[in-house]
């Protein structure tokens, strides 16, 4: 099970002494390079714990009841920099830029039960200030967990990623109503049905073509949103959504059984960076 520790508040703690932005981009750097939480590998590989006993988003194992139904998830419940949040204020930084380098890859996806995930084959990465995380899989929520400015959307995917060391990096994308996507169209065709069943798409798809034009971020200091809700984890929502067919979302709520997204968490001190 992860090694669940307290560090997001401290480092973003560092933020509030001086205001010169050079010691900001540091902390920032910090935050981001150096978390010392090892999240679990089922956690990251699942992205959503896997793990027994039951959980869901409705009746006695929705997530008011994480916390109490396992010891080993009690960060659910007593975790102070647990996700998802609302992204709303924020402190202007020079960020780093994200360096994406990802790979077409034949799709395999899964319906745990909780989501749809897509695994990556190894080999697509994003570094941040020189500091690399491979892209283990991706997966979505109806709607989006995070909000922005208090405003929810109809989708949101979470692209889970992993250093050498095991701390964990997430790139959220935003889903607006609009038009049809074209990568979600072709993972919805095969998209698989029933609660733990899987699916391969012939040929490959590479999901940086999911992503927005503009690479600008929000970041914080996070958790998991599902159980075990490990924290130490790196966040970068970008800030521009893309498109998304109402009947698109719709469809992943449908073969969810309703909707698979966390309530918004605290910030309990926490420093959003934008």
């Amino acid at each position: 099970m992860a090694c669940c520790i307290r560090v997001g508040a401290i480092l973003f703690h560092l933020f509030h002494v001086g205001g010169k932005t050079m010691l900001k981009r540091l902390a920032i750097l910090t935050a981001l390079l150096c978390a010392t939480v090892s999240v679990s590998w089922a956690g990251a590989t699942g992205g959503h714990g896997d793990a027994a006993p039951h959980w869901g988003y409705e009746g006695a194992g929705a997530p008011e009841h994480w916390g109490s139904l396992d010891p080993a998830f009690s960060t659910c419940s007593i975790g102070e920099s647990q996700s998802p949040i609302n992204v709303t204020g924020g402190q202007d930084v020079d960020q780093p830029a994200i360096a994406f380098s990802y790979k077409a890859t034949p799709i395999h996806m899964v319906n745990n039960g909780h989501t749809i995930k897509v695994d990556y084959a190894p080999g697509s990465t994003i570094t941040v200030s020189g500091k690399t995380y491979n892209l283990l899989q991706f997966h979505f929520h109806t709607q989006s967990e995070n909000a922005i400015e208090g405003k929810l959307f109809p989708m949101e995917a979470h692209l889970v990623h992993s250093d050498a060391d095991g701390h964990l990096a997430v790139v959220g994308v935003m889903f607006a109503d609009g038009a049809a996507n074209p990568f979600i169209e072709q993972l919805w065709l095969r998209m698989p049905v029933a609660a733990n069943s899987t699916m391969d798409i012939a040929g490959s798809l590479n999901v940086e073509t999911m992503l927005p034009e503009s690479r600008d971020y929000y970041s914080w200091s996070g958790s998991l949103t599902t159980p075990p809700c490990s924290e130490g984890v790196a966040w970068m929502l970008l800030k521009q959504p893309v498109t998304i067919a109402p009947g698109q979302a719709a469809k992943l709520k449908r073969v969810m059984g309703g909707e698979n997204n966390r309530p918004l968490q605290p910030l309990n001190g926490r420093v959003i960076y934008k």
